[in-house]
């Protein structure tokens, strides 16, 4: 039998057996290259310097596991649950970690170039020292993690969550920073800049006063620095929305999307803003992640709308990892009230729900209107 095929053997037995065995063969490296390991129960388990490039350890359940210094090129760790797992320098690079959960794990000198983290849960995480070069980042939640001395160079920040993460001494350069709010990021103003980064000007209108060496340092001219506290200053900023509502009531969105749009609220509506060829339904839910609020239509028809289900799902998902309100409901009619699907019944238990059953009325439209712009008014916070 091939050092492999023990190896797995004996992991396959159970944790309990393959710490014991690690215990009494030190000097052995595990032998687990290219394994299927996908859903495994492996938490706790001493994987310290194993080999396991290219294994495939999709949904295993990892927590508190040992992985310091293994070597996973390019696994497969996709949906894997690493809360408080040990994987200081580990190699990572070119790993698949798409929605991976590893709140609280000690990342510390690990090599992670080119690793897909998209959609990861990172909060509380320890990235110190890491290296991060061309990262697929986008929409990661890096919650209070530590990144002191991490290189994010080239790395995709599209849309990733970064309160209170820690950027001492972080390395930048091409770093993609659109979509983010960078106003409670402690120490950017110690970061080193390699080269230029993206900055759009979402990043720039969500993220509030930003230090002015950060700024020069991810390459803005002098004149957009100087100029841009007075935008800051002029600008009421709300949260922009995603319109969903069924086709029946398009007359409505149609005016409710105007609306917003001539109030200063950024907003998607299929019918205007999707390109010719866009695939529908992929479009709807990136649409939904870029986007901070989920304006859901509530009348008979919608709420018989798979479509419309599909994209509160969306929403709430959105909620669940960003932990902050992304569903704003409102109503055309009384079906919510008495409705009898799931989904619709618990808006009508958890949520307040606009009222817009008037919205003929001139009067009565504008009012319901006002209360709407007014909730959907975001508070920018001064960088200090």
């Amino acid at each position: 039998m091939g050092y492999y095929e023990e190896h797995r053997k004996i992991l396959m037995e159970g944790v309990d057996a393959w710490n014991e065995w690690r215990r009494q063969n030190k000097s052995i490296t595990p032998f687990l290259s290219g394994a299927f390991l996908g859903k495994a129960d492996l938490n706790n388990a001493d994987l310290k310097a194993a080999d396991l490039r290219g294994a495939n350890l999709m949904t295993a359940k990892l927590s508190n596991a040992n992985l310091s210094g293994a070597q996973l090129l390019g696994a497969n760790l996709t949906y894997a649950n690493l809360s408080s797992a040990k994987l200081l320098w580990a190699n990572l690079s070119d790993a698949y970690l798409s929605g991976a959960r590893l709140p609280g794990a000690d990342l510390s000198k690990a090599h992670l170039s080119s690793a897909k983290l998209f959609e990861a849960d990172l909060r509380n995480a320890n990235l110190s020292s890491t290296n991060l070069v061309g990262v697929d980042l986008r929409h990661s939640i890096l919650i209070k993690a530590n990144l002191s001395g991490a290189n994010l160079s080239g790395a995709n920040l599209i849309g990733a969550h970064l309160s209170e993460a820690d950027f001492t001494v972080v390395i930048l350069g091409e770093t993609v920073l659109v979509d983010i709010d960078l106003s409670t990021i402690q120490n950017i103003e110690s970061c080193h800049h390699l080269a230029p980064s993206v900055l759009d000007h979402r990043t720039l209108m969500r993220s509030g006063r930003l230090p002015e060496v950060f700024l020069r340092g991810c390459g803005l001219p002098d004149s957009l620095i100087n100029y841009f506290p007075s935008l800051l200053n002029e600008q009421v900023r709300f949260h922009s929305c995603f319109i969903s509502y069924s086709k029946k009531d398009e007359k409505f969105a149609k005016r409710l999307h105007a609306d917003l749009q001539d109030n200063g609220v950024r907003c998607w509506f299929a019918p205007e803003d999707m390109k010719i060829g866009d695939r529908i339904r992929p479009v709807i839910d990136e649409s939904i992640r870029v986007y901070d609020k989920l304006l859901l239509i509530l009348t008979e028809q919608s709420i018989k709308s798979a479509w419309v289900e599909k994209e509160v799902e969306t929403a709430f998902e959105k909620e669940q990892r960003q932990q902050q309100t992304v569903l704003f409901p409102i109503r055309l009619d009384e079906a919510v009230m008495e409705a009898k699907e799931a989904w619709a019944a618990d808006i009508r238990r958890t949520r307040h729900i606009g009222d817009f059953c008037g919205w003929k009325s001139h009067d009565s439209y504008r009012t319901a209107f006002e209360r709407l712009l007014r909730d959907l008014k975001a508070t920018a916070i001064a960088k200090k």
